[in-house]
């Protein structure tokens, strides 16, 4: 594992790590994407999945989007735009630092930046996993249904923003106007579905936070899209078995699709 940086188009510099491949040449590159509250850790998954990619001969790069974990800017002034950037910026550094296919992992929020740089991406990307994605920010946010997401982000919560200009994601992410306003406005799941590169979505069907079933519908209507269930499953893979599977499924798929 080698510490590193990376300097986004508009001179944000993110914090990342590199884990170096099993053997004298990588079979592909792996750039992970964290959720929303989260950091290039994600919990502790996203190390462990770059050690089982690193085992089957991947490089892999981890970062903290801006105003995540140690990367510059604020959390009220994340925006979509900025990851975007930020996920432009991680890609072209896995391009030239490993010279091998490069493919994306995304958690959560990290499907939207993803999801929404796929049509742009088609002659960079090998293939694309997303786990618990955030495809339909309107229904997960803007008018949700789902108990974290209610809790999070319901009509208390945007009334702060009028009030104070933020709102706070379980007292870990300040939510800013900018960013929500922004969430009012993409449709990721027009970029996830309109693609044909290789792809597969992994979810638990009890997911508290993220609708199970706009991912399951976007999957049967994509082509080249494998879906694979984690029964009983909250957001995020909320035990040790559940994240094993999420983690040797997303391997063993990388390993056939992402070289």
């Amino acid at each position: 594992m080698v510490p590193s940086a990376i300097r986004a188009a508009d001179g944000v510099v993110l914090d990342a790590v590199l884990h170096l491949p099993a053997g004298d040449h990588p079979r592909g590159a792996v750039v992970q994407a964290h959720g929303i509250n989260a950091d290039m850790d994600e919990g502790g998954m996203f190390g462990r999945l770059a050690d089982g990619l690193a085992g089957e001969g991947f490089g892999v790069l981890r970062f903290s989007f801006r105003g995540h974990g140690r990367s510059d800017g604020t959390q009220q002034g994340a925006t979509i735009a900025g990851e975007i950037l930020d996920l432009q910026a991680a890609l072209c550094a896995a391009v030239k630092g490993f010279e091998a296919p490069v493919s994306v992992v995304a958690a959560s929020f990290g499907a939207v930046p993803t999801c929404l740089s796929l049509p742009h991406l088609g002659g960079t990307l090998r293939s694309v996993v997303l786990w618990n994605p955030v495809l339909d920010l309107h229904r997960t946010f803007v008018e949700p249904t789902l108990p974290w997401a209610v809790e999070n982000f319901g009509p208390p919560q945007q009334a702060l923003l009028a009030s104070q200009g933020f709102f706070s994601v379980e007292g870990t992410f300040e939510v800013g106007r900018v960013l929500f306003e922004e969430i009012r406005r993409y449709r990721p799941a027009d970029g996830f579905v309109g693609s044909r590169m290789p792809a597969l979505v992994v979810h638990g069907d009890r997911d508290s936070a993220v609708p199970y079933d706009i991912a399951r519908a976007a999957a049967d209507v994509r082509v080249s899209c494998d879906f694979h269930t984690v029964h009983g499953s909250d957001h995020g893979f909320d035990s040790r078995e559940h994240e094993d599977e999420a983690i040797a499924v997303t391997v063993s798929w990388l390993t056939e699709h992402g070289g």
